[in-house]
């Protein structure tokens, strides 16, 4: 099983939320639920590794025993 890196990973963390904020600026809920759905499949494919994937869904969800 890929393991997932859970360490901070993000060079400047505070920009990238910025932008993330910035994106979702004057959207309605469901454009921006929309927006968060587009990325995550965006990350996904970009990702390709499904162990790696479905790992991540388990961490997320709450249910990290195979993490």
């Amino acid at each position: 099983m890929t393991a997932l890196n859970t360490d901070p990973n993000i060079k400047s963390p505070d920009d990238f939320y910025a932008s993330l904020l910035a994106a979702h600026e004057e959207l309605s809920k469901e454009e921006s639920d929309a927006l968060n759905a587009r990325l995550i499949l965006i990350l996904c494919n970009h990702i390709g590794d499904t162990q790696a994937l479905d790992a991540a869904l388990q961490l997320a969800a709450g249910s990290n025993t195979q993490v």
